[in-house]
C-alpha cells in the first residue's frame, strides 16, 4: 500500500517509520538481458540459460545491480510525495546482496523511512530497504539509500 503525503512537513513526519512492503516484481530473463545491454554486463551467468544450467545457481541469475536498480519502482510504489518541485537519488551508505536471484523470482521491498534530514532547498531521507525474494529464506538486497525532495 502506498503511503501518500503532502510537501515536506508532512514528509518529516514520517521519519522512524515502516513504509510496509511493496507490490511483487518478476525478474525476467528479459529484464535480465535488457539490463546486460545497458551496463554491457553479459557475463554468462546472467545471460546464457543452457551455460547458466550447469553453473552454480542451475539456472541464470540477475545482476546484482539490477536488484540494486529495482530499488528505484518498488519505493516508488511505498512512497508518494505531493507538493515537491523534484526528487533524486543522493546516494547509498550501504548494500549487501546476500542471496542470488534466480531468473524469474519475484522480488518485492520492505522499507522503513530511518530519518528525514533538512537540507537546503528540501529535505533528506535515509531509507532502510530491504529486498525479498518470494520463498526465499535470505533477502536478494539490504541496502540503505539516500534521496533528497525539494521544495
Amino acid at each position: 500500500m502506498t503511503v501518500t503525503v503532502n510537501g515536506l512537513d508532512a514528509l518529516k513526519r514520517l521519519a522512524g517509520s515502516a513504509l510496509g512492503t511493496s507490490d511483487w516484481i518478476t525478474v525476467t530473463q528479459d529484464r535480465i538481458n535488457g539490463f546486460a545491454d545497458a551496463t554491457d554486463d553479459h557475463q554468462w551467468i546472467h545471460v546464457d540459460p543452457e551455460r547458466a544450467e550447469d553453473g552454480p545457481f542451475g539456472t541464470p541469475i540477475a545482476h546484482g545491480h539490477l536488484t540494486l536498480a529495482l530499488f528505484i519502482p518498488l519505493f516508488t510504489g511505498l512512497l508518494d510525495v505531493h507538493g515537491v518541485a523534484t526528487k533524486v537519488n543522493y546516494g547509498l551508505n550501504k548494500v549487501r546482496f546476500p542471496a542470488p536471484v534466480p531468473v524469474g523470482s519475484r522480488l518485492r521491498l520492505a522499507a522503513r523511512l530511518t530519518a528525514v534530514d533538512d537540507v537546503p532547498g528540501g529535505v533528506q531521507v535515509t531509507v532502510d530497504g530491504t529486498v525479498e525474494i518470494e520463498g526465499g529464506t535470505k533477502p536478494a538486497c539490504v541496502l540503505q539509500s539516500l534521496s533528497r525532495f525539494y521544495a
